[in-house]
């Protein structure tokens, strides 16, 4: 006779196993927008030609948000839904502020990317 273990027991399993990823966290729009918020007058073109120190103190945070490839592609809607709210954002401005915040970030500041080819 087969002996399989009781439905509870696996679904306890599976509930452990999946909570054990340590330290991950889903990254969230609204936490991208939190971050990047400082930044919307450099990017419309109102700050002057450097970002402040808040706006790349945002810029990091975001990169620290995303690490795994599905992080980064949340994380690449997420800006690219910002960008597409505010009309005002200089394309050329935008793409600039990773190198100007002195940070390698893999999620580009652009309305157009393509998200789902972010590895």
């Amino acid at each position: 006779m087969k002996c399989s273990p009781p439905i509870p027991v696996l679904a306890i399993l599976a509930l452990i196993l999946f909570a054990a990823r340590p330290g991950h966290a889903a990254i969230s729009c609204s936490k991208v927008d939190s971050a990047l918020i400082p930044c919307i007058n450099y990017l419309t073109g109102r700050g002057g030609n450097n970002p402040s120190q808040a706006c790349c103190s945002g810029v990091k945070a975001v990169k620290g948000m995303a690490q795994t490839t599905a992080d980064k592609r949340a994380g690449c809607s997420c800006v690219k839904a910002a960008a597409n709210r505010y009309p005002g954002m200089k394309d050329a401005i935008a793409q600039s502020l990773p190198v100007k915040c002195n940070v390698h970030l893999d999620i580009p500041v652009s309305r157009t990317v393509d998200c789902s080819k972010i590895k």
